[in-house]
């Protein structure tokens, strides 16, 4: 089997605009397409999918009629991800050489509003208020404080450290910095979180270009390989977004089993990762899916993230280009933001936020009904 690598990377930024989202997802094949120095001719396979914008096979009416194989991949806040690993997939299995991952989205305002019947819920569940996912991940880390000694300074800290990283990053929807009092301050949402320690649904588009290893110098200088992508769904007894009922036997949360896989994998461990990409849904998710992923242990991010250590320049900079927080969720696109984050990272193309000598990095995407998706990249 071929290994896998990463030729080509683009984005539409995120936030709110006036194309449609299958349009900024074209806008974002067209950039991934040119960093590689290719057309869509060459082409040979391609995945992609959105949750609210339309079916991403249709986009070929605007890229090009080559008659290609286009699947859509349609899996929550791991579609991105999704997409991926059906490219990586398609490569090692030897379907094609040049294959393309797609995902963009265009959500209205308040768009995260799911019909309990979609997740095999009755109605009833959604009428006592319990599909809203701010409730589910106020809960979730008001335990997690209680157990491991997360203060409400930590939540924030996670917060402003995004919102900085943002304001470097041109693609990002919200590039206003933000201090700890501000945060703590917004309006409450579910306690402990606060208005700005969310993020929202957006808009946006990215697309990846990938190739088979041996291949990746012919379209670039600076391949970056992708060296695991895995995905697994909830085990038993793990609480989950849209769970009607709770085991008492505890179980984990996907986000172990999935970055305990791209890990194995990758044949790298946690303690060997440049930089790392993790949901944060809000500020509680990225603490919690630090443990949860293999990046510290329960309880290590209040001193982490007190000391700085997440923040570029520390030991371990996590979201370097602001996260969901700062970018807003487009959930097609999300995970693959990671990813094109990721590249230009090991590229040394970050710029402003550049992550000196940085040779590994690890992505991680969870969503409802209880879903991951995490990678292993490497120069």
């Amino acid at each position: 089997m071929s290994d896998v690598a990463i030729v080509g990377i683009g984005i539409h930024p995120f936030g709110r605009h006036d194309l449609s989202g299958m349009e900024q997802g074209a806008v974002a094949a067209r950039a991934a397409m040119a960093d590689a120095g290719i057309d869509w001719t060459q082409v040979q396979y391609a995945f992609g999918g959105s949750s609210a914008a339309g079916n991403a096979d249709t986009m070929v009416s605007m890229l090009g009629l080559t008659g290609l194989p286009f699947i859509n991949v349609a899996n929550g806040c791991a579609t991105g991800g999704s997409a991926l690993i059906s490219a990586y997939n398609a490569i090692k299995a030897g379907a094609a050489d040049v294959v393309m991952a797609i995902g963009f989205d265009k959500h209205p305002r308040g768009a995260f509003d799911p019909d309990p019947a979609d997740f095999g819920l009755q109605k009833w569940y959604g009428d006592t208020g319990l599909m809203l996912t701010t409730q589910f991940f106020g809960m979730k880390i008001q335990r997690y404080m209680h157990q491991y000694g997360i203060t409400r300074s930590t939540l924030a800290k996670v917060a402003v450290k995004n919102f900085e990283n943002g304001s470097k990053n041109d693609n990002a929807w919200r590039r206003k910095p933000m201090s700890e009092d501000e945060v703590l301050n917004a309006q409450m949402l579910s306690d402990p979180l606060t208005q700005y320690m969310f993020c929202s649904p957006g808009e946006g588009g990215v697309a990846l270009v990938l190739t088979r290893a041996d291949l990746a110098t012919n379209y670039t200088s600076k391949p970056v390989y992708l060296k695991s992508a895995v995905l697994r769904s909830r085990p038993f007894g793990s609480f989950e977004v849209f769970n009607s009922w709770l085991s008492p036997e505890r179980g984990d949360s996907p986000s172990v089993a999935a970055a305990k896989g791209a890990f194995e994998q990758a044949g790298i461990g946690p303690d060997e990762i440049s930089l790392a990409q993790v949901q944060d849904t809000e500020s509680g998710a990225e603490i919690m899916h630090m443990a949860e992923t293999g990046l510290c242990a329960d309880g290590d991010q209040e001193k982490m993230i007190q000391l700085g250590e997440t923040s570029i320049g520390g030991r371990l900079p996590i979201n370097t280009d602001g996260g969901c927080i700062a970018n807003g969720e487009p959930i097609g696109a999300s995970g693959l933001r990671q990813v094109y984050e990721s590249v230009l990272q090991l590229q040394g193309r970050a710029g402003a936020r550049q992550v000196e000598n940085a040779t590994t990095a690890f992505t991680h995407v969870y969503g409802a009904p209880g879903i991951s998706a995490c990678t292993v990249l490497s120069v």
